[in-house]
């Protein structure tokens, strides 16, 4: 299953500071990058009084501000048009987002396109190159997920074709990462767990991939450890101060193992469902995992038993296949028990759901991401998926 080759190239933030009451530092950093910010956030960030706060904390050591706030969904090509079209005007020459994986890959995108001109579509699989150094950016999470502040990738949907765009190439990468745990504790217990989720999904996706390797499998496997042993606990209590922790550093240790080793099938299902039917990254994979997993699971039982260690509480021996086993139900209960619906129930019609499924399967498989899966599907296979997920019963 892992790739032959043995010279790895890794990617990561020039900087990553982390811990409690990290955000703090915004100021000290962005005044190392430049004299006036763009901050990129939504208005949900806005209302809690982050906005505010960061530019406090730029104006405090002499960066000027100017906000846009329009990312009100999943990231799509108008809002990086008006982000980009409002630093120009601004003329700011640093860019600090603050929120979800929205308004980072946002940024990202703006970021890129700022200094090297074009359509943000116009980088999809390396057709055109970011040659030229991006806008410095600083990627400041508020939800314990994506983990885009530590990636070189963003996802942003076209809204002509309803295609979500994966885009990857070094530029992408912010400048530096900000990760302060403080902020996820206004997550209500939804996104809480929808982001948590993703972030499970990156971790065990990078330990899958085809394009593992050792410096991501440590990451992955630290990230697994964090995340399944904390997500109930911020779910069932939000102001739990020690597991947002863990999950804050789970989800950044999962981007930046997904970053290096690629997502897989899940992620490659999940994007088309996002772009047709507008249901949240997060929760799209959650919806997916288990049923991709048990489809994925004879060409990986040896790395789902690794999995399935994470979950083995008694002192009895179990076999590989025992193990694997117990990886798949264990995550199906935690999707359970943090309420995760199948498609059906989430609403979509399920004529348009149908009718969609062969663009789907394709949209999935033009992303490259099922070929890194332990066992790739074909066109057939993916639409089977496709229809397993919409009365996946968890």
């Amino acid at each position: 299953m892992i790739q032959t080759k043995t010279i790895f190239t890794v990617h990561s933030p020039g900087t990553i500071v982390y811990g409690r009451d990290s955000f703090e530092e915004v100021g000290e950093y962005a005044k190392k990058l430049g004299t006036k910010a763009l901050i990129i956030s939504d208005p949900i960030m806005d209302n809690l009084g982050f906005v505010k706060q960061c530019s406090s904390l730029l104006n405090t050591n002499g960066i000027e501000v100017a906000s846009y706030l329009g990312v009100v969904t999943e990231p799509d090509d108008t809002y990086v048009e008006e982000g980009l079209q409002l630093l120009l005007q601004e003329g700011c020459d640093v860019i600090i987002s603050v929120g979800g994986g929205s308004c980072i890959d946002t940024a990202k995108a703006i970021a890129v396109v700022a200094t090297n001109g074009g359509y943000i579509g116009d980088y999809m699989k390396m057709a055109k190159i970011a040659a030229q150094a991006p806008i410095p950016h600083i990627a400041i999470p508020t939800t314990a997920g994506t983990g885009s502040e530590a990636t070189d990738a963003t996802v942003i949907t076209n809204t002509k074709s309803e295609v979500k765009m994966m885009i990857k190439q070094p530029a992408f990468m912010p400048t530096i990462a900000i990760v302060d745990p403080i902020l996820t504790i206004t997550s209500p217990p939804a996104i809480t767990a929808a982001t948590g989720i993703d972030a499970l999904s990156h971790a065990i996706e990078s330990y899958l991939s085809r394009l593992a390797h050792p410096y991501s499998n440590v990451l992955a496997l630290s990230a697994m450890d964090l995340i399944i042993h904390n997500i109930m606990r911020v779910y069932e209590q939000g102001d739990d101060v020690d597991a947002r922790e863990a999950m804050s550093l789970g989800s950044m240790q999962a981007g930046l193992s997904f970053s290096n080793a690629s997502v897989a099938l899940v992620h490659g299902m999940s994007r088309p469902i996002g772009a047709l039917f507008h249901v949240p990254h997060g929760i799209s994979n959650a919806m997916l995992l288990p049923a991709v997993l048990e489809f994925s699971k004879e060409a990986c039982i040896d790395r789902l038993a690794v999995l399935g260690e994470f979950f083995h509480k008694s002192n009895e021996i179990l076999s590989q296949e025992e193990l694997a086993q117990l990886a798949i139900s264990s995550i199906k209960e935690i999707c359970k028990l943090l309420n995760i619906s199948n498609l059906k129930q989430w609403g979509i019609e399920e004529a348009a759901y149908y009718k969609a499924i062969p663009k789907m399967a394709e949209d999935a498989i033009a992303s490259g991401s099922p070929s890194n899966n332990p066992k790739i599907p074909t066109k057939e296979e993916l639409m089977e998926l496709y229809h397993i997920a919409y009365t996946y019963e968890f």
